[in-house]
């Protein structure tokens, strides 16, 4: 029997003038729809989320959220896993990252697991960033499977339309999908067994 897709939102978090991210996003998103997935690209430049005041789920009055708003909370609730592609700023969590999933409650995170994908122009490959998101997404119920694809060079590594310029990137997304998928399956039937959304 055929399994569905898996629905999976990815968040892009970088907002800088000739951000690298864009181009490891662009890869990303056509590695996991390769592999069957269905994917929302979540970029904080182009949904310009405002500085969080209050969460999606605060406001009682839900016709003064715009309508991009409340499909962009739908595809967090219906979402089986998350992507979470970021560089570092100041060797932490990019402000526009946060402050995007923090519009989002954390029971639309729960029982859900990530993935990190991190990338600097150094030869670190954003890992600063990785260790800081583990503790942010554990918190928010999603936890990250063990696997990070971290991206030394990232300028190196793809072209501006996020195409491969090496094997290894292949390769690496691979790895971090293979785990992402295991977990996502595992825990889709489980809250589906136990009636959770």
């Amino acid at each position: 029997m055929a399994t569905a897709p898996l629905k999976i939102v990815m968040f892009l978090g970088s907002v800088r003038e000739g951000r690298l991210g864009l181009r490891v996003a662009r890869f990303m998103k056509k590695q996991l729809e390769q592999s069957n997935h269905e994917v929302a690209l979540f970029d904080p430049k182009e949904m310009k989320f405002p500085l969080i005041e209050n969460p999606v789920f605060f406001y009682k009055d839900r016709s003064v959220l715009p309508e991009w708003m409340l499909t962009a909370e739908k595809q967090v609730k219906d979402a089986d896993a998350f992507v979470i592609v970021s560089a570092e700023y100041n060797h932490s969590i990019p402000p526009a990252l946060s402050n995007m999933m923090d519009y989002f409650g954390a029971s639309a995170y729960s029982y859900k697991p990530s993935g990190i994908v991190c990338y600097s122009a150094g030869i670190y490959g954003g890992m600063r960033v990785a260790m800081q998101l583990r503790a942010f997404l554990g918190e928010l119920g999603c936890l990250s499977v063990s696997n990070i694809f971290g991206i030394p060079e990232a300028q190196k590594a793809f072209d501006e339309n996020g195409t491969p310029q090496n094997s290894h990137m292949e390769s690496g997304a691979k790895k971090l999908i293979k785990q992402l998928d295991w977990h996502a399956h595992a825990m889709r039937n489980h809250r589906n067994t136990a009636g959770l959304p």
